[in-house]
């Protein structure tokens, strides 16, 4: 009875933290989630209210959370099942917010990582040219930043296309 109370109250909290959870946290913690289990599982659990309907930018940061999740996750069968739960709402964001820059960098930062035997790798070149025709008008510092130190990381761009990041 105890821990059914205790994970009653788990979810109480965490739902009303979610709601107090900002963009800025969210982009912090997804940073982190790549080497931070523990930031994987918060972004799941505290963005588990959102979906493809009601805030594709939180949405797509829980779809990918949960696709970094497979990292985490013993055994290919669980592993294969968290990376294409995370897939599908992504994809679903994607299609709904078409113009949303943030979303098309999520979708590049994890087609850039996953393994090539995933064969999730087809919107990259489409991703990365919205992104780079796009970044001039990204307003939100915070996000600009990501986005350009991940771009200058990033293997996928040529040189040159890097050279005009720092212009």
């Amino acid at each position: 009875m105890r821990l059914l109370f205790l994970l009653i109250s788990y979810f109480f909290i965490a739902n009303s933290y979610a709601n107090n959870f900002t963009l800025e946290q969210v982009r912090e913690l997804y940073q982190k989630s790549s080497k931070e289990e523990i930031s994987c599982k918060k972004l799941i659990v505290n963005l588990q209210i959102y979906n493809e309907t009601n805030n594709t930018s939180l949405a797509a940061y829980r779809a990918c959370a949960t696709m970094i999740m497979a990292k985490y996750v013993t055994g290919p069968i669980n592993k294969l099942s968290k990376f294409n739960e995370g897939k599908n709402l992504l994809e679903k964001c994607i299609e709904k917010d078409n113009k949303n820059v943030e979303l098309h960098f999520l979708r590049f930062t994890v087609q850039s990582n996953a393994p090539k035997f995933l064969g999730y790798s087809s919107s990259m070149l489409l991703d990365k040219n919205f992104i780079l025709n796009a970044l001039p008008s990204i307003i939100d510092k915070q996000l600009k930043n990501i986005v350009i130190s991940f771009l200058k990381s990033s293997s996928y761009l040529t040189n040159t296309e890097k050279q005009k990041l720092i212009s």
